[in-house]
């Protein structure tokens, strides 16, 4: 059978021996293989791996940084954006990968599965609960912010972006090329894409388009056994499962290709507030009713904070049309809010992202290619829920008051319907679809150092969510991945041990997609190389 070294199609065969004969040189080095720092540096450097991986052979040395170089510490605190995870006391890893090739990526997988190194993977960092760059066993990091090229083909309606690309820079591409595309995903403007799209892609447009999985139509992966596989080569179940599973459970993403959107010239946007004593809590009853409701083009989030010791509720909309439509819509559905025209602006969609992402009014769609250069400043704890029922007066008047005797958590309700009500649960591992009214996310951030002040704030979010019990999904209580909870259930680092082990968070991710993934895992990484706390574990005899 002829064999080609095309990054694209890298035969099994061809990869096996490759990993084997590095292996066979590095053994008969002086590099003592109980050392797997020094045997993932050696590998590394081998000319085995690096220089044969792809047809265009790209030295590793330039994207590896180890604790003896003097940039290692700003490279790893470049993309770490909670406090939580930058102490003196966490866990560094033995090196960091920042891949400026497909082939680096492919040489980090072979060499630190060979050197028994777990590999965390990294895109914009956003990992709630820091897995992605941090665990208690020996570890590297594979950094893919250099991995950031975009191809727009307005032609065919697609975006090819690879996995480093945050949603800023995908944002501003498009809005360059098409003042009427956009793309299904999320608010937050340094989101990496690859995590951001694999654990769903959540986002303003999700009613009328659905979510980024709902819109992906290619992918490129490196496996388990360094391979890079498209969506024809790696099957239709692996190319399901990373499409809302995680793809950080079955390899390394590198690229996606995605599907754009249509949206009109100019989109319009609101925030209005309304406090308890002006009305909130029958709007906000109101809203439960309307909201997943309204015509697909309307979406309405809630975002409630404590302000003077009582309950703020900002409803932010983003409307895929114009001011006059919207008012009669919001008129005949929506009175409650008491929506006026000053209340309204009419923006092309790229600079709707920046209103969301809480920039002024008039910033340039520049601003969504800014990245923080500096380390976290800022502690943050985050969990999810789902709603189904609607909650009572009463109720709503209950959670206030827990609500602000916790002073500091925030909460963002994201309504559903429209199109999130049509796409079957087992379409995508994401089975968040019919039969909720909205998402809950609990967001709580503070400045103060010390490990009181973080395990008392953690009490309070952890006290906050038990609290919710009555109102929200149950058997089991739902949790979105993508909002990253410890609490709900994780593995000891090394990977969970059966498939139990993984069930306890995998069902309130998963639902009943929990068991269609742990075949998928199986099946292309039985040995559980691609492995976090909260990764989908194999089955084991």
């Amino acid at each position: 059978m002829a064999t080609s070294t095309s990054s694209s199609s890298l035969p099994f065969l061809f990869l096996s021996t490759l990993l084997a004969a590095t292996i066979a040189v590095i053994l008969q080095s002086p590099v003592s293989h109980a050392n797997p720092e020094m045997f993932f540096r050696a590998c590394l450097s081998s000319s085995n791996v690096g220089t044969n991986l792809s047809s265009v052979p790209v030295s590793v040395t330039g994207a590896l940084y180890t604790p003896d170089n003097s940039s290692f510490s700003d490279v790893l605190n470049l993309h770490i954006h909670n406090k939580r995870f930058n102490q003196p006391t966490t866990p560094k890893p033995l090196a960091i990968i920042t891949a400026l090739h497909e082939s680096h990526v492919q040489a980090a997988v072979i060499c630190a599965k060979a050197s028994h190194l777990q590999l965390r993977i990294r895109s914009g960092g956003h990992d709630y609960e820091g897995f992605s760059f941090v665990t208690d066993v020996p570890f590297v990091v594979l950094d893919l912010f250099n991995l950031k090229s975009i191809d727009i083909n307005i032609q065919n309606g697609t975006a090819l972006v690879e996995a480093g690309a945050t949603l800023g820079q995908l944002y501003y591409k498009v809005a360059k090329a098409s003042p009427v595309h956009a793309v299904a995903a999320g608010v937050c403007p340094s989101l990496g894409t690859g995590g951001h799209f694999s654990g769903g892609g959540y986002g303003n447009l999700m009613r009328k388009y659905g979510l980024s999985v709902d819109n992906i139509i290619d992918a490129k992966i490196v496996d388990a056994n360094g391979r890079i596989l498209d969506r024809k080569s790696m099957g239709e179940d692996l190319f399901w499962a990373i499409r809302g599973g995680g793809g950080a459970s079955f390899g390394v993403i590198l690229s996606w290709t995605i599907k754009l959107v249509e949206v009109p010239p100019l989109v319009t946007v609101f925030k209005v507030n309304r406090t308890l004593e002006q009305g909130a809590t029958d709007i906000v009853y109101k809203w439960q009713h309307v909201a997943p409701n309204l015509d697909k083009d309307l979406f309405i989030r809630l975002q409630l904070e404590v302000h003077h010791n009582t309950v703020q509720v900002s409803f932010i909309g983003e409307f895929l049309g114009q001011t006059d439509r919207l008012l009669n819509l919001m008129k005949e559905c929506f009175p409650e809010l008491g929506l006026q025209q000053s209340d309204c602006f009419e923006l092309p969609w790229v600079n709707s992202t920046l209103f969301y992402a809480e920039y002024p009014i008039g910033t340039p769609a520049e601003a969504l290619l800014f990245q923080a250069k500096n380390p976290a400043q800022i502690y943050f704890k985050s969990k999810s829920d789902f709603v189904k029922n609607v909650i009572s007066k009463p109720g709503l008047e209950s959670i206030w008051k827990n609500f602000i005797e916790s002073e500091v958590i925030v909460m963002q309700w994201n309504p559903y319907g429209g199109i999130m009500w049509e796409i079957p649960a087992t379409a995508t591992p994401f089975p968040h679809r019919a039969g909720n009214l909205f998402k809950i996310q609990y967001y709580q951030t503070w400045l103060q150092d010390g490990e009181d002040t973080i395990n008392r704030n953690l009490n309070v979010s952890r006290s906050m969510h038990e609290f919710m019990t009555p109102f929200v999904s149950k058997a089991p209580r739902e949790a979105f991945l993508n909002y990253r909870d410890r609490d709900i259930g994780a593995a000891p680092s090394s990977g969970p041990t059966s498939v139990e082990a993984g069930r306890i968070y995998g069902v309130q991710f998963f639902r009943e997609n929990f068991d269609r993934l742990v075949q998928v895992k199986t099946r292309v990484d039985p040995t559980n190389f691609f492995r976090y706390e909260q990764s989908i574990p194999p089955q084991t005899c």
